[in-house]
Order: structure tokens, then sequence, then C-alpha cells
């Protein structure tokens, strides 16, 4: 069975993490399959948004560290460059939003990987470690680049350095996620998010997403810049056109995505 699952549901690529039996920890095949199905969502203009989830009880519990310490085995800077560095990478430059819906525990590079999503919920149940300094490493898959930029230096840098376990309650508290649901409403709250998000202006999304990413690197003057260039470009859409018809006509939107 594949370790990674891709359904087309409508107009929303659904990738499950399915390696229950280890927490859905990483191997090379399973982070190589990843990347094939971000690909696969990104090349795919029928679909609108992504939606990314665990099998089990556990989203991502990061690293299978067998796999990291066997002889003659994968060099672990292999292992940052070649499978977790793309999936953030695609993820982030993804055309489209990616929900990532967290099932369970979340812990090294597997919360790195969900915090990496445009919208993060999970289950009230669910929980965030940053679990590397427990093995004298650091944190990767992006996470000492996103973490701080959601909740502020001085936290993350403790959650980073101590390893806390946060729960769900907590991540959302501190800004780490949108939202956290209950066990019974987590699976139908979080698919309706995706679906939401399938049936918007996907190319107005797909700028905002570029923006954020840029806002990153720029001075606010070039942020300003950047924003009335890119705004001409979503006004060009068809999307845009029918948004404003919508309005003036005192109807519902049918969005296509362009």
């Amino acid at each position: 069975m594949s370790f990674i699952l891709f359904e087309k549901i409508d107009s929303i690529a659904k990738i499950s993490l399915n390696r229950a039996e280890k927490y859905n920890s990483f191997c090379r095949e399973m982070a190589l399959d990843m990347q094939a199905a971000l690909d696969a969502a990104a090349e795919d203009k029928s679909i609108r948004c992504v939606y990314i989830t665990g099998i089990g009880k556990a989203f991502c519990a990061g690293q299978d560290l067998a796999e990291a310490i066997e002889d003659n085995g994968i060099e672990l800077s292999q292992i940052v460059t070649e499978h977790y560095n793309p999936i953030i990478e695609k993820m982030r430059l993804l055309a489209k939003p990616v929900v990532c819906a967290v099932n369970g525990v979340a812990a090294g590079a597997g919360a790195n990987i969900a915090l990496a999503g445009d919208i993060v919920v999970a289950v009230d149940s669910a929980s965030f470690i940053q679990a590397f300094s427990k093995i004298g490493l650091i944190p990767d898959s992006g996470g000492t680049y996103f973490l701080p930029r959601l909740i502020g230096m001085q936290q993350a840098s403790a959650l980073m350095m101590l390893g806390d376990k946060v729960m769900a309650s907590e991540a959302l508290a501190m800004g780490m996620i949108y939202k956290c649901y209950s066990e019974e409403t987590f699976m139908d709250e979080s698919w309706k998010l995706a679906q939401n998000l399938a049936s918007m202006p996907t190319k107005g999304l797909a700028l905002t997403k570029q923006l954020l990413n840029e806002s990153y690197a720029n001075t606010l003057s070039q942020q300003l810049v950047l924003e009335g260039q890119i705004q001409v470009v979503a006004a060009q859409s068809y999307d845009y056109k029918e948004g404003v018809n919508a309005f003036l006509e005192k109807r519902k939107p049918e969005f296509k995505g362009e």
C-alpha cells in the first residue's frame, strides 16, 4: 500500500499520510511519494484546493529515525535536502490553497510540514512538538522560518529549545494555527473549509499566497509596489469580473478559478 494516498474529490486533492503503524513518520519512499502528490495537485487545473491529513492516530511524527541511523543508509543531509526541503517548497509555491488538517500528534518535521500550510486546523486532542532538541538536532523543514513568524521569537525559541508539547487549544491561543475542532466535528468542519476554498477565486487566492511569500523578504515600500502590480493581474481574471457582476446583480458568484 502506498505511504501517501492521493484522492481527487470534486475539485479538492486529498493527500493522506498513510504509514499509521509508524505514526506517519517519513521514510524516503514516503517523502518522494509526497512530492509526487503535490506535483500532481499542482498540474491538475481542475484541482482548486489541497487538503493534507494523516491516517490513524497521528498527523506525522517526523522522520523515521531507524532509517536515519542505518549503516550505509541515507545521510541526514540527503534527508533534509532531498526529502523535506522540496516538500516545503512545493507546498509554498503551489498556486492553490493548502489546508493542513492535523488529526493527531505533529512532531519534528511533521509539525513543520503542517505549519507550512496556508491554513492549519487541528482536532482538539492534537499536539505540536518541536522534538529536535531532544536528540541534539535543530528544527528543519522550515521550522526556524515559519514558527517565529507565527508566534514570535520568544515563544518559538522556547518551544524549539525545550521541546514542549503544545496542545491544539494552546496552539490556537498563541496564533500557531487557525482553528481547532472537537473530535466529533473535526473531519466535517475541516473538509467544509477545503470545500469553501475550492469554490473561491483560485487565481486570486494564489496571488495572495504569492504576496504573502514575498512579504517575508520585502520592505514595506517594495511590498506596496508589488501589491499594485499583482492587483492589476488579479483584475484581469475571469473571477474578478464574475465577482463584480454578481455583486452588482445581487446574486451569488460562480467562480471558475480562472
